[in-house]
């Protein structure tokens, strides 16, 4: 289920032209030649996302486990919302987000592979942090 989940997100981002950091450094260019393709995509797994759980909630069970495991903390603490901080400034200044990065590690371009690099970094430092918490 992971797999194919995975492969739906992948071709999702392909089809929707989201590996391409120009669209997202295009969305946020708003007093320039601004690029609403980001917006309309984000829209678009929100929909998806509400409808898919309303339709989940219905059934009595899920198909591959005994039970539905639905997030259940609704919290906003600090390491949340500095993690979501970094995301974003991460993002912001590269035009990827971690889904796209690793589909253009193909492209060969060294910037890509430094900031997958970095962001495996950033990955291990948060785990290493959150062990000491």
């Amino acid at each position: 289920m992971a797999l194919l989940s995975g492969l739906l997100f992948g071709i999702g981002l392909v089809v929707s032209g989201m590996t391409d950091p120009q669209r997202v450094v295009g969305f946020l260019d708003v007093t320039g030649d601004w690029d609403p393709t980001l917006m309309a995509v984000l829209g678009g797994a929100v929909l998806t996302t509400f409808v898919g759980f309303r339709l989940l909630r219905r059934l009595g069970r899920p198909w591959l486990s005994a039970t539905f495991e639905w997030p259940t903390r609704r919290d906003l603490d600090r390491p949340l919302v500095i993690g979501a901080s970094l995301f974003g400034l991460g993002w912001g200044l590269s035009g990827y987000c971690p889904g796209p990065a690793l589909l253009a590690l193909n492209t060969g371009d060294l910037s890509v592979w430094g900031l997958v690099i970095m962001m495996a970094v950033g990955w291990w430092a948060a785990q290493r942090w959150s062990w000491q918490r």
